[in-house]
């Protein structure tokens, strides 16, 4: 139903000056705006930070949670492009640094997850992958991240400690597109971390890296400093470092902060 302006003002008018008990108890009884926090997250977190925020929206019913899912590398620059956010939760320190250093944080971030490397596969592995070096096998199509997302560097360094030169391979914009390549088959193998394997079971399956040339993945996380809503970001910024967010992050495979 629409007003004209004219007519509620008139009607407003009209609550004012005949009935001001009437007018005293309507703002009371209505209910509470919502408040919404805005949380940037790296693509690896996309399973484990739907649930966070489920779990934050339970705690906290007057707020609202809305998740973008991207690169680290590619919220970063939506971030310095101006796109408003309240927090962001990154895949790698590298990627977070660069915020630090051109003052877009509120604070310190702080670390809240750690995460292992894994190699993705078909399900039942049918070009039988058993280490970094199979992937260099002939024949093969691999899928990996690019060299500026998180999971591309750290790919790149299990190589370099496995003595393995890296084998050609797409350059994908973040992990999911890895996971995606290879549970359409349209690549036979990639590098995602141990939580995507384990988020997409039954559409892959996962080959262990060795621990000699695994690498531990660091994922910070920090209140933004134009966040729009800076007491909202920072209750979800405790909540994901409290012992409920914790267990839910563990529930997904991540490594305890």
């Amino acid at each position: 139903m629409r007003f004209s302006t004219s007519g509620v003002t008139a009607l407003a008018l009209g609550a004012l000056f005949t009935s001001p008990a009437l007018a005293q108890q309507t703002p009371a009884s209505q209910p509470p705006t919502a408040r919404t926090v805005t949380v940037f997250a790296a693509a690896s977190l996309t399973a484990a930070f739907q649930a966070v925020g489920n779990g934050f929206e339970k705690l906290h019913p007057d707020t609202k949670v809305e998740l973008n899912f991207a690169g680290s590398s590619t919220l970063v620059q939506q971030i310095q492009q101006g796109a408003p956010a309240d927090v962001f939760a990154s895949a790698d320190e590298t990627n977070m640094q660069k915020l630090v250093e051109s003052g877009a944080l509120a604070g310190a971030p702080q670390r809240f997850a750690g995460n292992r490397l894994q190699i993705a596969v078909a399900p039942n592995n049918p070009q039988r992958i058993a280490t970094l070096a199979d992937l260099a096998k002939p024949g093969l199509t691999i899928a990996l991240c690019g060299p500026t997302v998180p999971c591309g560097r750290y790919a790149a360094e299990a190589f370099t400690k496995a003595g393995v030169t890296a084998p050609a391979a797409s350059q994908e914009v973040d992990v999911k597109a890895v996971l995606t390549k290879v549970s359409l088959g349209e690549a036979d193998a990639g590098i995602v971390y141990v939580t995507d394997v384990r988020a997409a079971a039954g559409k892959v399956a996962g080959v262990d890296i060795s621990e000699s040339s695994n690498v531990i993945a660091s994922y910070p996380i920090a209140v933004l400093k134009d966040a729009p809503d800076a007491a909202a970001a920072a209750k979800f910024v405790e909540f994901v470092l409290s012992q409920d967010g914790q267990r839910v992050l563990a529930g997904f495979g991540f490594l305890s902060r």
